[in-house]
């Protein structure tokens, strides 16, 4: 189509997704002219799926997009229903904070935020079409030189065209196309070529990218049903209440504005009668019928999936969530199912409580194209496209935490890539952002990625509780960060820091007192004087508890004390992780080439080769992550490296 529309900016984002969001926001906070483009805008920070935020490693992400400046652990904040944090029987290092939302209200606000953030533009438009400066070139009024240098022949972006024909020309794109692109949803033997929820698919913009060199793949996920609240009997279920103190996900957010009154979530359980119905109609599920040709995450397998790949198992969890407040839609975690709807309606039956169930929304599978993210630089830039950049599910990962953190660095990165600045890296020992996007760009993933807490070899150092003290100033740096924000961040630091250095230097005495304190929290009695530290170290006690016997105790935040515990209490093991850190810096810091010739290389094992060749390695700690390159193979890169060095 032709139209005589032609528009400059500087960002062009390509949907509005957890990623897409973050990405808009973040380069229009940046000053540059940014429109994001939508197939609805009523789709804005849409939850396709599970109505929550966070959860096992994901709440470390969300804290970590906080402490860099995004949106989402604010969004959240301000429309959450119920929350609880995670794993808190265990160590700090894999608590994780899990917030139920108000699906509409998580919708509504951050549409609204995006909407009144200057320097953005919001249009409600299809992408059909990647130009090149090229194509651009080609169409007429085109004089603005581009503030870049071609180079290696690559191309390099210079706009986009809509399915109306209109063009926006730009000096970089961000690919934030989630389930989206030529999406297909299945119900058992019914098939419909539609987006999430039935919304509209993006059909064209795959040949686009394939026409650029971009190899595509496809990959599937699923969702649940949804089911009428008031057909459900909660009284057969076991009742999940929220914390009774609320920890908010935002640093910049008042932790009392958020200790409010909480919905309840619902345990129940699968058992024999609903596997057997699954079992007996595997051959209608398209995911065994072979009707289905996209991977699923293996991390969250469908029921029948869960049936047949724990065939011992009497029993799953299920979970029923609110959809939000002012709806009687009732997510079922646990079983989601691309089952055709009379076999859904049928094992949902068998589930107690929901014996009388009507369903709202089927559940269903969903099929998508999305990349390789080897094909990715570590600043989430395309390796053989300049100026195009991309995050999210598009990415082959799976989840809004996982979305959101790679269109916030994408979205930097393409600001400061139009601002001839470098680009941000966050590395594997700064944050789980550092983590999930070198696992994604090095390692190989057949299937959509999730972070876990077992991918982040730091863990203890990479807790969500300290995201702002190993973030903040990233931040500030990149220019997300308010001025206010650092301060509170140094006087918190400075709290910190003055607590500790009391608790080491307070000594208590082995009176009576002391001792009868302790005997009441089954601890050894002491026979000498000891630091308040010293005491802090043992498991029976916590920082808390010691307010009963430390009598010159100041009134400090609950994250300061929360800090203080975790600092003193876990100090070796601590120390261990940064010295395992310095080790780490050095490899990364032994940066490769960019025109290495891998060939010219002696004695490269040749699996070891063709993957360098194909995954171009920044540096040498990247090199020494990727499958099939092997210590030995590191050493020889090494010593080539020196000798040219020389």
């Amino acid at each position: 189509m032709k139209s005589k529309i032609r528009e400059k900016v500087d960002i062009c984002v390509i949907g509005a997704g957890h990623a897409g969001c973050e990405a808009a926001l973040a380069s229009a906070r940046l000053g540059l002219e940014t429109v994001i483009f939508t197939v609805s805008v009523d789709s804005i920070a849409l939850m396709p799926c599970n109505p929550n935020v966070g959860g096992s490693s994901k709440g470390h992400l969300v804290r970590e997009v906080d402490a860099l400046g995004g949106e989402m652990g604010k969004n959240i904040d301000k429309t959450f229903i119920q929350s609880k944090m995670l794993n808190s029987s265990k160590g700090p290092a894999v608590h994780s904070l899990r917030a139920q939302a108000d699906k509409a209200d998580y919708s509504r606000e951050m549409r609204k935020v995006l909407e009144n953030q200057e320097h953005l533009i919001i249009k409600q438009a299809e992408v059909t079409e990647l130009l090149t400066v090229e194509d651009i070139e080609h169409l007429d009024e085109f004089n603005e030189v581009m503030p870049y240098e071609k180079t290696n022949d690559n191309p390099v972006i210079g706009g986009v065209k809509i399915f109306t024909g209109a063009v926006y020309e730009c000096k970089a794109v961000v690919l934030c196309t989630g389930t989206y692109l030529k999406a297909r949803c299945l119900c058992g033997e019914a098939i419909s070529y539609t987006g999430p929820n039935g919304l509209k698919a993006a059909n064209y913009l795959s040949d686009s990218l394939k026409n650029l060199g971009i190899e595509l793949r496809r990959f599937k996920t699923g969702t649940p049903a949804r089911m009428d609240g008031r057909t459900i009997d909660y009284s057969k279920m076991q009742e999940q209440f929220g914390d009774e103190y609320i920890t908010p996900f935002s640093f910049s957010t008042d932790p009392d504005s958020v200790q409010i009154d909480q919905i309840s979530c619902y345990l129940t359980y699968t058992n024999e009668e609903t596997h057997k119905i699954i079992r007996d109609n595997l051959d209608r599920s398209p995911i065994y019928a072979g009707v289905i040709e996209g991977t699923g995450p293996r991390y969250c397998p469908s029921i029948e999936d869960k049936v047949v790949r724990f065939a011992d198992k009497d029993r799953h969890q299920v979970f029923i969530e609110p959809e939000g407040l002012h709806t009687n839609e009732m997510y079922i975690g646990g079983m989601s199912s691309s089952l055709p709807e009379d076999v859904q309606l049928a094992m949902y039956r068998t589930v107690p409580g929901l014996e009388n169930c009507r369903i709202v929304k089927n559940a269903y599978a969903i099929e998508y194209d999305c990349i390789d993210a080897n094909q990715l630089l570590p600043s989430l830039q395309f390796k053989k496209i300049a100026g195009l950049f991309s995050g999210g599910q598009f990415n082959g990962s799976s989840g809004y935490e996982e979305a959101a953190a790679q269109g916030l660095i994408a979205g930097i990165n393409a600001a400061r890539y139009v601002s001839n600045k470098e680009a941000i890296i966050i590395d594997r020992s700064q944050g789980y952002i550092g983590v999930l996007i070198d696992d994604l760009v090095t390692k190989e993933s057949h299937e959509p990625y999730r972070m876990m807490t077992s991918r982040a070899e730091y863990r203890l150092l990479l807790r969500q509780d300290n995201a702002d003290i190993r973030l903040r100033r990233i931040g500030y740096d990149i220019g997300l960060i308010t001025d206010e924000e650092l301060n509170h961040l140094n006087e918190k630091e400075d709290l910190i820091k003055k607590e500790i250095e009391r608790f080491k230097s307070t000594i208590v005495g082995a009176n009576d007192r002391i001792n009868s304190f302790l005997e009441k929290y089954n601890t050894t009695p002491l026979k000498s004087g000891c630091s308040l530290s010293d005491l802090l170290c043992r498991p029976e006690l916590n920082y808390s508890c010691l307010s009963e016997i430390d009598d010159e105790r100041p009134s400090l935040s609950h994250e300061v004390c929360e800090q203080v515990e975790i600092e003193i209490k876990y100090e070796g093991y601590i120390s261990r992780q940064i010295k395992q850190v310095e080790q780490f810096k050095k490899m990364e810091s032994k940066k490769i080439p960019a025109d290495i010739d891998y060939n010219d290389v002696n004695s490269l094992r040749k699996e070891a080769r063709q993957k360098l060749i194909d995954l171009r390695p920044v540096n040498i700690g990247q090199a020494s992550r990727i499958s099939g390159v092997s210590p030995a193979d590191i050493s020889v890169l090494l010593v080539y490296m020196e000798h040219k060095g020389k």
